[in-house]
């Protein structure tokens, strides 16, 4: 692809850089945006670097949060004694706009995936486990994807828990295996989190 202009250039090179973005959606985007008023391209700059230099993660879920504790975990209104794990916070939304789930979240921030190099020391789970170890909290729901990763990770998250009480259960299968959370309807991901099993049934059945 030939570019009339350097700047251009950089500017197509850094918009593909984004998942899901190739060379040619990335040029009709920063063509779109030199077509908007000036204020507009500046206003989407601006909101990107304050993101950039300000988001905080949530001290006690790791979820992306405006302040050191993150709205769900301060609202008195949650119920502190069920935990439910997820991956990043795209699953934390989709739960949510479920309305079926009123406890408290905890995020990893990815999966266990050899093959990308993605071990149990990247994600979360250490905080996880001295939160259970604290006390408190009664129930752990994994709510990750039904993909071989995710299935790994919430069985080596169960063996790290071994010895403390703690019920584990897991979303129940009216997720399609293999398929990723975000993308499931708000009604079949609703019952998943009401119909749930415990976690040891879903150990047997595979």
């Amino acid at each position: 692809m030939e570019f009339s202009s350097k700047l251009l250039e950089n500017a197509v090179y850094e918009m593909s850089q984004l998942p899901g973005i190739g060379r040619r959606t990335a040029l009709r985007l920063v063509l779109h945006l030199l077509k908007q008023p000036e204020g507009q391209t500046q206003h989407l700059a601006a909101a990107l670097s304050k993101l950039r230099e300000e988001v905080n993660f949530c001290k006690s879920c790791h979820n992306i949060s405006d302040t050191e504790i993150c709205e769900i975990c301060a609202s008195s209104k949650r119920d502190q004694s069920l935990i439910c794990v997820v991956e990043d916070i795209r699953d934390v939304m989709a739960i949510e706009n479920t309305s079926q789930y009123n406890g408290l979240y905890h995020v990893l921030g990815g999966k266990i995936s050899p093959m990308e190099g993605v071990g149990p020391q990247e994600l979360n789970i250490a905080t996880l486990v001295d939160k259970i170890r604290a006390g408190g909290v009664r129930e752990l729901i994994f709510a990750l994807s039904s993909t071989m990763e995710g299935d790994t990770t919430n069985f080596y998250i169960y063996k790290q828990l071994e010895g403390l009480e703690v019920q584990t259960s897991t979303i129940a299968r009216g997720i399609s295996v293999g398929d990723e959370l975000e993308y499931a309807d708000e009604v079949t991901l609703g019952r998943s989190i009401l119909n749930r099993v415990p976690f040891e049934s879903s150990i047997k059945a595979s």
